[in-house]
């Protein structure tokens, strides 16, 4: 098994494969979904905001990338303390 194998995952079988252009070969389906979305203006990725509100990151590649692993593990901290339940 390739060492640190577990930051990466590619399902070329999917039928959304690539769900976004401009990565390549190294694309990285471990973030399908990017657990930093949640962080709004802080996620660190390329985004929009559609005039709807929604947040939009149909042009970020970040955590598909070869250091999108790095990025979303630096950050997961702020999503865990977002979660946490507030007790007065």
């Amino acid at each position: 098994m390739p060492e640190n194998s577990y930051k990466f995952f590619q399902n070329t079988a999917c039928q959304y494969f690539p769900c976004h252009e401009g990565v390549g070969e190294t694309f990285n389906c471990l973030f399908c979904y990017c657990p930093l979305y949640a962080l709004g203006e802080e996620c660190g990725g390329n985004f929009v905001y559609l005039p709807s509100g929604v947040k939009s990151c149909e042009n970020c590649t970040l955590p598909h990338g070869e250091d999108g692993y790095e990025h979303v593990m630096r950050h997961i901290g702020k999503i865990i303390e977002k979660a946490k339940v507030k007790h007065n």
